[in-house]
């Protein structure tokens, strides 16, 4: 399918849902350019759990942040329960605004829904000459290291810094979990094991069955004490400073606590020297020897480069079930009217 023919579908499952036009078509291109890069755990198939959580009253799908300046430097962005997606662009396009102001500045967003990839804001901040950084709470979904039970959620994080112009930022996004839930479910739509270590069962034991942690079980942390102790922090921070709270524990407002943080280059150094020598450090990195088993370096970011001009060209794959729950979603909509 053609990403204009799928922006197409999201925005009409949206619009039905109840959303605006505009709201309809920002979060339909959001969603949209996950699947362009890759990464369709965050891509259109996010739009059955959206709904959902219109139709249950969690996310207002006409509801507009509110932003307020409680010092220079920082902003707080009130979601009032609107598609995360508005609430985090709102956030980012502050943050860039008072970034270049001051120097430096920080984000928070409460009372905030799914927002999607983190990489799409920091990845819009390093194009505009900020290093950006940017980590969210959610639901508990993972154990502790060293833990059978859901403690921690998968607490992702991501930074981003510029190349030089004409290539694309540098970009780490990545859940503390050893695998985001997205991917899971991805992997159980495609009737995929999972490679072992990144979910238990609901007794505690390894698994390699995707369908495991929907039946009672628990994802891990990547690189055991590592992702747990980042995992941990992301926690405390993002889930007491944006009032979100922290997911095990009672008071926990449920959704996604994020926080985004970004340095304007240009304070601190000449921009386009921090371009030039991040690039020529980049293209250093890509002519290092492969390993056996590899066939060349890339640099983080590439990858996502790489599948967006093959999907764009190629169009993009979509799982038959995600077809079917798609349709399903007009389908109801038809059925109530």
């Amino acid at each position: 399918m053609t990403s204009s023919e799928l922006t197409k579908l999201a925005v009409h499952v949206l619009l039905d849902a109840g959303t605006t036009l505009v709201d309809a078509k920002t979060v339909a291109a959001s969603l949209v350019e996950s699947n362009l890069t890759g990464h369709d755990s965050h891509g259109v198939r996010r739009l059955v759990d959206y709904v959902a959580r219109i139709r249950d009253g969690r996310i207002d799908p006409r509801a507009r942040p509110e932003v307020d300046h409680p010092r220079p430097g920082s902003v707080v962005v009130r979601g009032n329960r609107a598609l995360g997606r508005i609430a985090a662009g709102a956030a980012t396009r502050e943050l860039r605004a008072l970034s270049r102001t001051h120097g430096s500045g920080v984000a928070v967003i409460r009372d905030c829904n799914h927002v999607g990839r983190l990489a799409e804001y920091v990845g819009f901040l390093a194009e505009h000459d900020l290093v950006a950084f940017a980590f969210g709470n959610a639901d508990p979904s993972v154990a502790p290291y060293g833990g059978r039970a859901r403690r921690l959620g998968t607490n992702p994080l991501a930074w981003a810094a510029p190349r030089a112009s004409g290539s694309p930022p540098i970009v780490v996004d990545w859940a503390t979990s050893g695998v985001a839930e997205g991917k899971l479910a991805v992997a159980r739509d495609r009737g995929e094991r999972l490679p072992e270590g990144l979910v238990l069962d609901a007794r505690g034991l390894p698994s390699t069955d995707p369908g495991d942690f929907y039946a009672g079980g628990s994802l891990l942390p990547f690189g055991g004490h590592k992702g747990y102790g980042l995992s941990v922090l992301i926690e405390v921070v993002a889930g007491l400073l944006t009032g979100m709270g922290i997911g095990s524990l009672p008071g926990y407002g449920g959704g996604f606590g994020t926080v985004l943080m970004a340095v304007d280059i240009g304070t601190l150094t000449p921009v386009e020297r921090f371009r030039e020598q991040a690039e020529l450090f980049c293209r250093e990195l890509n002519r290092t020897p492969p390993a056996e088993g590899s066939t060349e370096v890339l640099v983080p970011g590439e990858p996502e480069a790489r599948t967006r001009r093959a999907r764009l060209r190629d169009g993009i794959p979509i799982p038959e079930e995600t077809w079917h729950e798609l349709h399903g979603l007009l389908r109801a909509k038809e059925g109530t009217t």
